[in-house]
Protein backbone atom coordinates (compact mmCIF):
# COMPACT_ATOMS: atom_id res chain seq x y z
CA UNK A 1 0.00 0.00 0.00
CA UNK A 2 1.47 3.38 -0.87
CA UNK A 3 2.37 5.62 2.07
CA UNK A 4 2.13 9.16 1.57
CA UNK A 5 4.59 11.09 4.88
CA UNK A 6 2.90 13.18 6.89
CA UNK A 7 4.33 16.62 7.63
CA UNK A 8 3.07 19.03 9.82
CA UNK A 9 4.28 21.91 7.56
CA UNK A 10 3.85 25.64 8.13
CA UNK A 11 1.52 25.64 5.02
CA UNK A 12 -0.81 23.08 6.67
CA UNK A 13 -0.73 24.53 9.69
CA UNK A 14 -1.54 27.82 8.09
CA UNK A 15 -4.50 25.70 6.22
CA UNK A 16 -5.61 24.52 9.00
CA UNK A 17 -6.37 27.85 11.25
CA UNK A 18 -7.88 28.82 7.95
CA UNK A 19 -10.64 26.09 8.35
CA UNK A 20 -11.44 26.76 11.41
CA UNK A 21 -11.77 30.52 10.96
CA UNK A 22 -14.07 29.88 7.96
CA UNK A 23 -15.85 27.25 9.66
CA UNK A 24 -17.11 29.92 12.67
CA UNK A 25 -18.33 32.27 10.00
CA UNK A 26 -22.02 31.99 9.65
CA UNK A 27 -24.15 30.65 6.54
CA UNK A 28 -23.73 32.92 3.43
CA UNK A 29 -26.91 34.31 3.82
CA UNK A 30 -27.06 35.09 7.46
CA UNK A 31 -23.35 36.37 6.79
CA UNK A 32 -25.39 39.07 4.60
CA UNK A 33 -28.10 39.23 6.97
CA UNK A 34 -25.35 40.62 9.29
CA UNK A 35 -23.55 42.95 6.77
CA UNK A 36 -27.31 44.97 6.11
CA UNK A 37 -27.81 45.46 9.79
CA UNK A 38 -23.91 46.51 9.98
CA UNK A 39 -24.64 48.73 7.12
CA UNK A 40 -27.85 50.62 8.70
CA UNK A 41 -25.61 51.04 12.02
CA UNK A 42 -23.03 52.03 10.15
CA UNK A 43 -24.98 54.79 7.93
CA UNK A 44 -26.09 56.10 11.71
CA UNK A 45 -22.51 56.10 13.15
CA UNK A 46 -20.81 57.86 9.89
CA UNK A 47 -23.78 60.04 9.35
CA UNK A 48 -23.09 61.84 12.45
CA UNK A 49 -19.39 63.01 10.97
CA UNK A 50 -20.81 64.86 8.08
CA UNK A 51 -18.90 63.23 5.69
CA UNK A 52 -19.33 65.07 1.93
CA UNK A 53 -18.22 63.92 -1.18
CA UNK A 54 -18.67 65.16 -5.04
CA UNK A 55 -21.33 62.64 -6.29
CA UNK A 56 -19.28 61.54 -9.53
CA UNK A 57 -22.62 60.58 -11.68
CA UNK A 58 -24.28 63.64 -10.82
CA UNK A 59 -21.59 66.30 -9.73
CA UNK A 60 -23.98 67.27 -6.83
CA UNK A 61 -22.38 67.16 -2.87
CA UNK A 62 -23.97 64.18 -1.08
CA UNK A 63 -23.10 63.03 2.78
CA UNK A 64 -24.11 60.33 4.54
CA UNK A 65 -27.87 59.63 4.96
CA UNK A 66 -28.50 57.67 8.82
CA UNK A 67 -31.35 54.61 8.17
CA UNK A 68 -31.94 54.79 11.33
CA UNK A 69 -34.63 57.33 11.01
CA UNK A 70 -38.05 57.67 9.80
CA UNK A 71 -37.21 58.25 6.34
CA UNK A 72 -34.81 55.21 6.38
CA UNK A 73 -37.20 52.77 8.12
CA UNK A 74 -40.21 53.67 5.67
CA UNK A 75 -38.27 52.66 2.73
CA UNK A 76 -36.50 49.22 4.63
CA UNK A 77 -40.44 48.62 4.74
CA UNK A 78 -41.89 49.36 1.58
CA UNK A 79 -38.93 48.65 -0.80
CA UNK A 80 -36.89 45.36 0.20
CA UNK A 81 -39.76 43.49 -2.08
CA UNK A 82 -38.75 45.61 -4.91
CA UNK A 83 -35.17 45.47 -4.51
CA UNK A 84 -35.15 41.53 -4.73
CA UNK A 85 -37.75 41.30 -7.35
CA UNK A 86 -36.23 44.05 -9.97
CA UNK A 87 -32.24 43.11 -9.29
CA UNK A 88 -30.48 43.45 -11.94
CA UNK A 89 -29.88 39.60 -13.77
CA UNK A 90 -31.43 37.88 -11.35
CA UNK A 91 -34.17 36.12 -13.78
CA UNK A 92 -30.84 35.85 -16.49
CA UNK A 93 -29.57 33.32 -13.99
CA UNK A 94 -32.14 31.62 -13.51
CA UNK A 95 -32.68 31.20 -17.34
CA UNK A 96 -29.37 30.18 -17.91
CA UNK A 97 -29.87 27.50 -14.98
CA UNK A 98 -32.87 25.87 -16.79
CA UNK A 99 -30.11 25.06 -19.76
CA UNK A 100 -27.26 23.55 -18.08
CA UNK A 101 -29.47 22.19 -15.37
CA UNK A 102 -31.61 19.66 -18.32
CA UNK A 103 -27.83 18.85 -19.51
CA UNK A 104 -26.83 18.37 -16.47
CA UNK A 105 -29.93 16.46 -14.73
CA UNK A 106 -30.17 14.45 -18.05
CA UNK A 107 -26.96 13.55 -17.32
CA UNK A 108 -25.75 14.44 -20.95
CA UNK A 109 -22.70 16.75 -19.31
CA UNK A 110 -21.42 13.28 -16.83
CA UNK A 111 -21.52 10.67 -20.12
CA UNK A 112 -19.78 13.60 -22.39
CA UNK A 113 -16.90 13.94 -19.99
CA UNK A 114 -16.46 10.02 -19.48
CA UNK A 115 -16.45 9.57 -23.24
CA UNK A 116 -13.70 12.27 -23.97
CA UNK A 117 -11.43 11.08 -21.60
CA UNK A 118 -12.06 7.23 -22.50
CA UNK A 119 -11.73 8.10 -26.17
CA UNK A 120 -8.40 10.54 -26.06
CA UNK A 121 -5.32 8.85 -27.42
CA UNK A 122 -2.69 7.64 -24.96
CA UNK A 123 -0.10 10.13 -25.65
CA UNK A 124 -2.02 13.18 -25.42
CA UNK A 125 -4.44 12.04 -22.97
CA UNK A 126 -3.49 13.80 -19.94
CA UNK A 127 -3.67 17.56 -21.81
CA UNK A 128 -7.06 16.34 -23.01
CA UNK A 129 -8.02 15.37 -18.88
CA UNK A 130 -6.71 19.19 -18.11
CA UNK A 131 -8.49 20.73 -20.92
CA UNK A 132 -11.87 18.47 -19.85
CA UNK A 133 -11.40 20.15 -16.57
CA UNK A 134 -11.12 23.53 -17.22
CA UNK A 135 -14.28 24.07 -19.92
CA UNK A 136 -15.63 21.51 -17.39
CA UNK A 137 -16.92 24.73 -15.31
CA UNK A 138 -19.87 25.21 -18.09
CA UNK A 139 -21.40 21.35 -17.03
CA UNK A 140 -22.09 22.46 -12.91
CA UNK A 141 -21.21 20.34 -10.55
CA UNK A 142 -20.06 17.50 -13.03
CA UNK A 143 -16.67 18.58 -13.83
CA UNK A 144 -15.58 18.67 -9.88
CA UNK A 145 -17.33 15.20 -9.22
CA UNK A 146 -17.20 13.41 -11.91
CA UNK A 147 -13.44 13.63 -13.17
CA UNK A 148 -11.07 13.40 -10.33
CA UNK A 149 -12.21 9.60 -9.78
CA UNK A 150 -12.42 9.05 -13.80
CA UNK A 151 -8.55 10.53 -14.09
CA UNK A 152 -7.62 8.49 -11.03
CA UNK A 153 -8.57 5.25 -13.00
CA UNK A 154 -7.28 6.70 -16.42
CA UNK A 155 -3.56 7.32 -14.27
CA UNK A 156 -3.43 3.97 -12.68
CA UNK A 157 -3.89 2.63 -16.21
CA UNK A 158 -1.08 5.15 -17.66
CA UNK A 159 1.54 3.62 -14.61
CA UNK A 160 1.10 7.20 -12.24
CA UNK A 161 -0.78 7.47 -8.68
CA UNK A 162 -4.19 7.79 -8.83
CA UNK A 163 -3.94 10.53 -6.48
CA UNK A 164 -1.85 12.20 -8.62
CA UNK A 165 -4.82 12.13 -11.52
CA UNK A 166 -7.30 12.84 -8.43
CA UNK A 167 -5.43 16.66 -7.78
CA UNK A 168 -4.78 17.28 -11.93
CA UNK A 169 -8.41 16.62 -12.24
CA UNK A 170 -9.50 18.75 -9.34
CA UNK A 171 -7.04 21.58 -9.69
CA UNK A 172 -8.54 21.65 -13.59
CA UNK A 173 -11.24 22.04 -12.66
CA UNK A 174 -11.60 24.90 -9.98
CA UNK A 175 -8.02 26.48 -10.12
CA UNK A 176 -8.68 27.20 -13.89
CA UNK A 177 -12.64 27.94 -12.47
CA UNK A 178 -12.93 31.44 -14.47
CA UNK A 179 -11.00 29.98 -18.01
CA UNK A 180 -13.27 28.73 -20.55
CA UNK A 181 -13.92 28.68 -24.39
CA UNK A 182 -17.20 29.14 -23.69
CA UNK A 183 -19.90 31.20 -21.94
CA UNK A 184 -21.70 29.97 -18.65
CA UNK A 185 -23.31 29.66 -15.22
CA UNK A 186 -19.83 31.61 -13.67
CA UNK A 187 -20.45 34.17 -16.41
CA UNK A 188 -24.03 34.93 -15.44
CA UNK A 189 -23.42 34.59 -11.37
CA UNK A 190 -20.47 37.13 -11.62
CA UNK A 191 -22.63 39.92 -13.85
CA UNK A 192 -25.71 39.45 -11.62
CA UNK A 193 -23.94 41.37 -9.20
CA UNK A 194 -21.46 43.42 -11.55
CA UNK A 195 -24.11 45.06 -13.17
CA UNK A 196 -26.13 46.80 -9.94
CA UNK A 197 -22.51 47.43 -8.80
CA UNK A 198 -21.47 49.69 -11.89
CA UNK A 199 -25.14 51.46 -11.74
CA UNK A 200 -24.13 53.18 -8.39
CA UNK A 201 -21.96 54.79 -10.23
CA UNK A 202 -23.56 55.18 -14.28
CA UNK A 203 -27.46 54.40 -14.35
CA UNK A 204 -26.81 53.74 -18.19
CA UNK A 205 -23.49 51.48 -18.69
CA UNK A 206 -24.29 48.73 -20.75
CA UNK A 207 -22.80 45.94 -19.44
CA UNK A 208 -23.28 42.20 -20.66
CA UNK A 209 -22.54 38.81 -19.74
CA UNK A 210 -19.93 37.69 -22.30
CA UNK A 211 -17.68 40.96 -21.33
CA UNK A 212 -15.05 38.91 -20.29
CA UNK A 213 -14.60 36.46 -23.24
CA UNK A 214 -11.53 37.08 -24.86
CA UNK A 215 -9.94 36.77 -22.13
CA UNK A 216 -11.51 33.79 -20.74
CA UNK A 217 -10.85 31.64 -23.69
CA UNK A 218 -7.44 32.80 -24.23
CA UNK A 219 -6.88 31.96 -20.39
CA UNK A 220 -7.87 28.12 -21.14
CA UNK A 221 -4.91 28.30 -23.83
CA UNK A 222 -2.54 29.61 -21.21
CA UNK A 223 -3.00 27.74 -18.34
CA UNK A 224 -3.71 24.17 -19.95
CA UNK A 225 0.47 23.88 -20.32
CA UNK A 226 0.66 25.78 -17.21
CA UNK A 227 -1.19 22.81 -15.04
CA UNK A 228 0.48 20.19 -17.29
CA UNK A 229 3.65 21.63 -16.38
CA UNK A 230 2.21 20.95 -12.39
CA UNK A 231 1.17 17.38 -13.03
CA UNK A 232 4.16 16.03 -14.96
CA UNK A 233 7.16 17.41 -13.38
CA UNK A 234 6.26 17.76 -9.70
CA UNK A 235 3.22 15.83 -8.85
CA UNK A 236 3.58 12.50 -10.28
CA UNK A 237 6.95 12.42 -9.52
CA UNK A 238 6.29 13.69 -6.22
CA UNK A 239 3.67 10.73 -5.23
CA UNK A 240 5.96 8.11 -7.13
CA UNK A 241 4.96 4.35 -7.98
CA UNK A 242 1.28 3.18 -7.11
CA UNK A 243 1.12 -0.23 -5.01
CA UNK A 244 -2.86 -1.19 -5.14
CA UNK A 245 -4.76 -2.42 -2.21
CA UNK A 246 -6.95 -5.42 -3.47
CA UNK A 247 -9.89 -3.51 -2.53
CA UNK A 248 -9.18 -0.43 -3.03
CA UNK A 249 -9.98 -0.64 -6.63
CA UNK A 250 -13.00 1.59 -7.50
CA UNK A 251 -15.91 0.13 -9.32
CA UNK A 252 -15.98 1.56 -12.61
CA UNK A 253 -19.54 0.85 -13.50
CA UNK A 254 -20.41 4.54 -13.64
CA UNK A 255 -17.62 5.48 -16.32
CA UNK A 256 -18.82 2.75 -18.58
CA UNK A 257 -21.16 3.86 -21.27
CA UNK A 258 -23.86 1.61 -22.88
CA UNK A 259 -24.95 1.31 -26.52
CA UNK A 260 -28.00 3.41 -25.60
CA UNK A 261 -26.00 6.23 -23.96
CA UNK A 262 -23.42 6.63 -26.79
CA UNK A 263 -25.99 6.77 -29.45
CA UNK A 264 -28.22 9.35 -27.33
CA UNK A 265 -24.51 11.59 -26.72
CA UNK A 266 -24.28 11.23 -30.79
CA UNK A 267 -27.54 12.46 -31.55
CA UNK A 268 -27.36 15.11 -28.82
CA UNK A 269 -23.61 16.14 -30.11
CA UNK A 270 -25.36 16.33 -33.67
CA UNK A 271 -28.30 18.83 -32.40
CA UNK A 272 -25.62 21.26 -30.04
CA UNK A 273 -23.56 21.43 -33.67
CA UNK A 274 -27.12 22.28 -35.75
CA UNK A 275 -27.70 25.19 -32.68
CA UNK A 276 -24.29 26.35 -33.52
CA UNK A 277 -24.59 26.60 -36.92
CA UNK A 278 -28.50 27.96 -36.77
CA UNK A 279 -26.78 30.81 -33.99
CA UNK A 280 -23.71 31.28 -36.58
CA UNK A 281 -26.54 32.15 -39.67
CA UNK A 282 -28.59 34.35 -37.48
CA UNK A 283 -25.01 36.37 -36.73
CA UNK A 284 -22.63 36.51 -39.67
CA UNK A 285 -24.75 38.13 -42.13
CA UNK A 286 -24.77 41.79 -42.08
CA UNK A 287 -28.53 41.88 -41.87
CA UNK A 288 -28.84 39.04 -39.46
CA UNK A 289 -31.57 38.95 -37.21
CA UNK A 290 -29.09 38.84 -33.82
CA UNK A 291 -27.62 41.82 -35.20
CA UNK A 292 -28.44 45.79 -34.15
CA UNK A 293 -31.38 46.29 -36.66
CA UNK A 294 -29.74 49.96 -36.79
CA UNK A 295 -26.23 49.89 -36.94
CA UNK A 296 -25.99 45.62 -38.13
CA UNK A 297 -23.58 46.02 -34.43
CA UNK A 298 -23.14 42.31 -32.96
CA UNK A 299 -21.84 43.70 -29.96
CA UNK A 300 -23.46 46.98 -29.16
CA UNK A 301 -27.33 46.78 -28.21
CA UNK A 302 -27.98 43.62 -30.23
CA UNK A 303 -29.99 40.55 -29.20
CA UNK A 304 -26.98 38.82 -29.27
CA UNK A 305 -25.64 40.30 -26.63
CA UNK A 306 -28.82 41.62 -24.59
CA UNK A 307 -30.31 38.08 -25.14
CA UNK A 308 -27.16 36.44 -24.46
CA UNK A 309 -28.76 34.17 -21.23
CA UNK A 310 -31.82 32.89 -23.61
CA UNK A 311 -29.06 31.99 -26.32
CA UNK A 312 -27.05 30.04 -23.21
CA UNK A 313 -30.39 28.64 -22.24
CA UNK A 314 -30.68 27.18 -25.63
CA UNK A 315 -27.33 25.81 -26.80
CA UNK A 316 -27.07 23.42 -22.95
CA UNK A 317 -30.88 22.82 -23.18
CA UNK A 318 -31.36 21.58 -26.51
CA UNK A 319 -28.36 18.67 -26.32
CA UNK A 320 -29.39 18.08 -22.84
CA UNK A 321 -33.21 17.48 -24.11
CA UNK A 322 -32.25 15.28 -26.90
CA UNK A 323 -29.76 13.26 -24.66
CA UNK A 324 -32.19 13.22 -22.30
CA UNK A 325 -35.02 11.76 -24.96
CA UNK A 326 -32.67 9.20 -26.31
CA UNK A 327 -30.86 7.63 -23.59
CA UNK A 328 -34.58 7.43 -21.96
CA UNK A 329 -34.12 9.50 -19.32
CA UNK A 330 -37.04 11.73 -20.10
CA UNK A 331 -39.92 9.34 -20.81
CA UNK A 332 -42.30 11.80 -20.42
CA UNK A 333 -43.18 15.29 -19.43
CA UNK A 334 -43.12 14.85 -15.88
CA UNK A 335 -39.10 13.49 -16.20
CA UNK A 336 -38.67 16.56 -17.83
CA UNK A 337 -40.42 18.86 -15.51
CA UNK A 338 -38.70 17.71 -12.49
CA UNK A 339 -35.12 17.98 -14.27
CA UNK A 340 -36.16 21.57 -14.37
CA UNK A 341 -36.92 21.87 -10.97
CA UNK A 342 -34.60 19.97 -9.54
CA UNK A 343 -32.14 22.07 -11.38
CA UNK A 344 -33.45 25.10 -9.63
CA UNK A 345 -33.75 23.61 -6.42
CA UNK A 346 -29.57 23.99 -6.66
CA UNK A 347 -30.24 27.74 -7.09
CA UNK A 348 -31.86 28.26 -3.35
CA UNK A 349 -28.67 29.76 -1.97
CA UNK A 350 -27.92 32.12 -4.80
CA UNK A 351 -31.63 33.61 -4.52
CA UNK A 352 -31.53 34.33 -0.96
CA UNK A 353 -27.93 35.24 -1.19
CA UNK A 354 -29.80 37.84 -3.85
CA UNK A 355 -32.48 38.83 -1.63
CA UNK A 356 -29.91 40.64 1.02
CA UNK A 357 -27.63 41.63 -1.57
CA UNK A 358 -30.25 43.60 -3.22
CA UNK A 359 -31.10 44.89 0.30
CA UNK A 360 -27.21 45.93 0.80
CA UNK A 361 -26.83 47.70 -2.68
CA UNK A 362 -30.34 49.74 -1.53
CA UNK A 363 -29.06 50.38 1.90
CA UNK A 364 -25.40 51.55 0.06
CA UNK A 365 -27.23 53.78 -2.58
CA UNK A 366 -30.10 55.23 0.47
CA UNK A 367 -27.44 56.18 2.68
CA UNK A 368 -24.56 57.73 -0.18
CA UNK A 369 -22.05 55.34 1.74
CA UNK A 370 -21.48 52.98 -1.66
CA UNK A 371 -20.58 56.47 -3.25
CA UNK A 372 -18.57 58.24 -0.15
CA UNK A 373 -16.59 54.74 0.52
CA UNK A 374 -16.06 54.68 -3.55
CA UNK A 375 -14.95 58.16 -3.70
CA UNK A 376 -12.81 57.94 -0.66
CA UNK A 377 -11.38 54.93 -1.61
CA UNK A 378 -10.36 55.93 -5.08
CA UNK A 379 -8.87 59.11 -3.58
CA UNK A 380 -6.32 56.83 -1.65
CA UNK A 381 -5.98 55.01 -4.68
CA UNK A 382 -5.30 57.79 -7.24
CA UNK A 383 -1.89 57.23 -8.75
CA UNK A 384 -1.24 53.41 -8.45
CA UNK A 385 -0.82 51.83 -12.34
CA UNK A 386 -3.00 49.18 -13.23
CA UNK A 387 -0.53 46.49 -12.74
CA UNK A 388 -0.46 47.29 -9.03
CA UNK A 389 -4.45 47.76 -9.00
CA UNK A 390 -4.10 43.71 -10.44
CA UNK A 391 -1.82 42.39 -8.45
CA UNK A 392 -3.56 43.80 -4.84
CA UNK A 393 -6.77 43.11 -5.98
CA UNK A 394 -5.95 38.95 -7.13
CA UNK A 395 -4.61 38.70 -3.84
CA UNK A 396 -7.64 40.18 -1.53
CA UNK A 397 -9.61 38.31 -3.64
CA UNK A 398 -7.65 34.79 -3.58
CA UNK A 399 -7.27 35.53 0.48
CA UNK A 400 -10.84 36.25 1.23
CA UNK A 401 -11.32 32.50 -0.93
CA UNK A 402 -9.94 31.11 2.23
CA UNK A 403 -12.20 31.74 4.16
CA UNK A 404 -15.92 32.12 2.10
CA UNK A 405 -16.87 28.85 -0.68
CA UNK A 406 -19.95 30.52 -2.44
CA UNK A 407 -18.18 32.67 -5.40
CA UNK A 408 -21.20 34.53 -5.80
CA UNK A 409 -21.22 35.20 -1.94
CA UNK A 410 -18.02 36.51 -2.21
CA UNK A 411 -18.69 38.87 -5.27
CA UNK A 412 -21.74 40.29 -3.70
CA UNK A 413 -19.61 41.35 -1.04
CA UNK A 414 -17.05 42.78 -3.09
CA UNK A 415 -18.88 44.08 -5.65
CA UNK A 416 -20.71 47.12 -4.53
CA UNK A 417 -17.27 48.92 -3.16
CA UNK A 418 -14.31 47.75 -6.07
CA UNK A 419 -16.58 48.07 -9.11
CA UNK A 420 -17.54 51.75 -8.04
CA UNK A 421 -14.50 52.26 -6.71
CA UNK A 422 -12.19 51.44 -9.94
CA UNK A 423 -14.98 53.23 -12.25
CA UNK A 424 -13.93 56.27 -10.79
CA UNK A 425 -10.15 55.15 -11.12
CA UNK A 426 -11.14 54.68 -14.82
CA UNK A 427 -11.26 51.35 -14.96
CA UNK A 428 -14.16 49.55 -16.60
CA UNK A 429 -16.47 46.95 -14.40
CA UNK A 430 -15.27 44.51 -17.10
CA UNK A 431 -11.83 44.79 -15.62
CA UNK A 432 -12.09 44.76 -12.07
CA UNK A 433 -14.80 41.28 -12.99
CA UNK A 434 -11.77 39.47 -14.75
CA UNK A 435 -9.47 40.77 -11.74
CA UNK A 436 -11.84 39.46 -8.54
CA UNK A 437 -12.11 36.20 -10.95
CA UNK A 438 -8.75 35.17 -10.77
CA UNK A 439 -8.21 35.80 -7.37
CA UNK A 440 -11.05 33.85 -6.78
CA UNK A 441 -9.87 30.90 -8.57
CA UNK A 442 -6.44 30.19 -8.26
CA UNK A 443 -7.18 29.36 -4.72
CA UNK A 444 -9.93 27.43 -5.23
CA UNK A 445 -8.47 23.84 -4.75
CA UNK A 446 -6.93 24.75 -1.72
CA UNK A 447 -9.44 26.38 -0.18
CA UNK A 448 -11.05 23.95 2.98
CA UNK A 449 -14.43 25.71 2.41
CA UNK A 450 -14.79 24.45 -0.92
CA UNK A 451 -17.64 21.57 -0.28
CA UNK A 452 -15.98 19.71 -3.37
CA UNK A 453 -12.65 19.12 -0.96
CA UNK A 454 -14.49 16.14 1.96
CA UNK A 455 -15.58 14.27 -1.79
CA UNK A 456 -11.97 14.78 -3.00
CA UNK A 457 -10.54 13.27 0.36
CA UNK A 458 -12.98 9.92 0.12
CA UNK A 459 -11.91 9.71 -3.24
CA UNK A 460 -8.36 9.61 -2.44
CA UNK A 461 -8.92 7.22 0.75
CA UNK A 462 -9.66 4.53 -1.57
CA UNK A 463 -5.99 4.69 -2.68
CA UNK A 464 -4.77 5.14 0.83
CA UNK A 465 -6.93 4.83 3.39
CA UNK A 466 -4.31 6.86 5.40
CA UNK A 467 -4.75 9.79 3.36
CA UNK A 468 -5.57 13.03 5.58
CA UNK A 469 -6.91 16.41 4.31
CA UNK A 470 -3.21 18.50 4.74
CA UNK A 471 -1.67 15.52 2.63
CA UNK A 472 -4.34 16.21 -0.33
CA UNK A 473 -3.88 19.91 -0.52
CA UNK A 474 -0.12 19.48 -0.53
CA UNK A 475 -0.80 17.94 -3.55
CA UNK A 476 -3.12 20.73 -4.67
CA UNK A 477 -0.61 23.17 -3.24
CA UNK A 478 1.47 23.48 -6.36
CA UNK A 479 -1.32 24.05 -8.63
CA UNK A 480 -2.42 26.91 -6.73
CA UNK A 481 1.54 28.50 -6.61
CA UNK A 482 1.72 27.91 -10.31
CA UNK A 483 -1.64 29.39 -11.37
CA UNK A 484 -0.63 32.23 -8.71
CA UNK A 485 2.34 33.12 -10.81
CA UNK A 486 1.20 32.65 -14.56
CA UNK A 487 -2.04 34.02 -14.08
CA UNK A 488 -1.67 37.27 -12.87
CA UNK A 489 1.66 38.07 -15.08
CA UNK A 490 -1.03 36.72 -18.36
CA UNK A 491 -3.57 38.96 -17.19
CA UNK A 492 -1.09 42.26 -16.65
CA UNK A 493 0.42 41.01 -19.82
CA UNK A 494 -3.08 41.58 -21.34
CA UNK A 495 -3.15 45.07 -19.80
CA UNK A 496 -0.31 46.19 -20.99
CA UNK A 497 -1.06 45.63 -24.41
CA UNK A 498 -4.49 47.34 -24.13
CA UNK A 499 -6.71 44.19 -24.94
CA UNK A 500 -10.57 44.31 -24.63
CA UNK A 501 -11.32 41.48 -22.13
CA UNK A 502 -14.78 40.78 -24.33
CA UNK A 503 -17.31 42.25 -26.66
CA UNK A 504 -18.42 45.28 -24.88
CA UNK A 505 -15.52 44.84 -22.21
CA UNK A 506 -13.23 47.51 -22.47
CA UNK A 507 -10.55 48.16 -19.81
CA UNK A 508 -11.12 51.99 -19.66
CA UNK A 509 -14.33 53.17 -18.41
CA UNK A 510 -15.15 56.46 -20.31
CA UNK A 511 -18.55 58.12 -19.18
Amino acid sequence: MSQTKQKTSIVNKFLNLIEKAGNRLPDPSILFFFLCAGLIFLSWFISLFNIKVENPGTGKTVEVTSLISREGFGKIISESITNFSEFPALGLVLAVMIGIGVAEKSGYFDKLMIQVVLKAPRKIIVPIIIFVGIIGNAAGDAAPVVLPPLTALVFIKLGYHPIAGLAMAYASALGAFAANLTLGMSDALVYAFTKPAAELIDKDINLNVAMNWYFIAASTIVLLPAIYYVSMKIVIPRLGTYHPNDDSNEDESNNEITTRERKALKFANISFLIVIGVLLALSIPENGWLRNSDTGSLIEKSPLMDGVGIVILVVFFVPGFVYGIVSGKIGNTKDLGKMLSDSMSTMGSFIVIVFFAAQLLAYLEWSNLGIVISVKGAELLQGQNGVVLIIGFIILSSLINLLIGSASAKWAILAPIFIPMFMLLGYHPAFTQMVYRIGDSITNPITPMMPYLPLLLSYAQKYDKNMKLGTLISSLMPYSIVLAIVWPIFMIIWYLLGIPFGPGGDIYFNK
